[in-house]
């Protein structure tokens, strides 16, 4: 196959990809939740916690209402040299896997505290035997 034949082709490909799923027609970040709303091409909308994704952590409102549409299927922030492919966010992946394992088990609440407390009161964890 020649190469502008391929190019034809994959162009074709791709063409036909963009039509069978959606991608993002707008963003936007609501200050009052602290999440940012994307809106899908096939009209559904998707939210999560802002400052919950790598780079974005120590985010102002202000910088985080600059969020940009970048292509079909990423978002990004020029201000803050982010940027966050959708179809990541909506499988759960805010950032790279060592941002990720960072962030495991930072949850606080009330029944984790009183876990740990109980688990305390028994001596704590078992050391490991090698």
């Amino acid at each position: 196959m020649a190469r502008s034949e391929e190019l034809k082709s994959a162009r074709e490909a791709g063409d036909a990809y963009a039509k069978a799923t959606p991608g993002v027609s707008a963003a936007g970040y609501d200050a009052t939740t602290g999440r940012i709303t994307i809106e899908l091409t096939n009209g559904a909308r998707f939210e999560f916690p802002a400052r919950k994704i790598q780079g974005l952590q120590n985010a102002t409102d202000a910088q985080l209402a600059k969020v940009e549409r970048m292509g079909r299927y990423a978002l990004c922030w020029d201000d803050l040299n982010a940027d966050i492919l959708v179809p990541e966010l909506m499988a759960g992946i805010f950032g790279t896997r060592a941002f990720m394992a960072s962030q495991a088990g930072k949850t606080l609440s009330a029944a984790k505290s009183a876990a740990a407390r109980r688990n305390g009161a028994k001596g704590g964890r078992p050391r490991k035997v090698a």
